[in-house]
């Protein structure tokens, strides 16, 4: 387990990363700053440099969602997926592929309040260990980190 600020990383099962961190928002205004594309582009940078000029997202069971980053000497990388279930504001369901060699994931995130406060709890499951293992091999953790504690103050912010 990695626990890092207030992010906990976890790995449940051979095939998931479980990725856990309380906000102090109401999980409303976090299920949209998660889905909403005037908020994601804020957040979901990962380490600094990168900026998100894509930011496509159908929310419906079925359809698709897109982002690019674009780091600042050009450099790019993308992600895209198919949404299975969107239960706003306690669950949401998609698919995710980097494309490449890399596997495709099915990630759930829950949200769950309770006096004003969000446990978001992330999983990601892999087709197997070792595409797991080597997810957490990639800095994966470190990018999370910076994201989740720039969506903490990007909610108080927009709070």
């Amino acid at each position: 387990m990695t626990n890092t600020e207030t992010l906990q990383i976890t790995t449940p099962s051979d095939t998931e990363i479980l990725m856990t961190r309380v906000f102090d928002a109401p999980r409303a205004l976090i299920f949209d700053a998660w889905t909403n594309p005037r908020h994601l582009p804020h957040w979901m940078l990962g380490p600094e440099g990168w900026t998100m000029p894509v930011c496509e997202i159908d929310l419906r069971p079925g359809g698709a969602w897109r982002f690019v980053w674009r780091r600042s000497d050009g450099t790019e990388m993308a992600m895209r997926g198919i949404y299975r279930e969107v239960a706003p504001p306690e669950r949401l369901v998609s698919t995710e592929s980097w494309g490449g060699d890399w596997p495709d994931t099915l990630n759930t995130l829950i949200l769950t309040e309770k006096d004003g406060k969000t446990t978001a709890a992330n999983t990601a499951l892999y087709p197997s260990k070792e595409a797991r293992d080597a997810a957490l091999k990639t800095g994966m953790k470190e990018g999370v980190v910076v994201s989740f504690n720039r969506l903490a103050e990007y909610l108080a912010s927009i709070a």
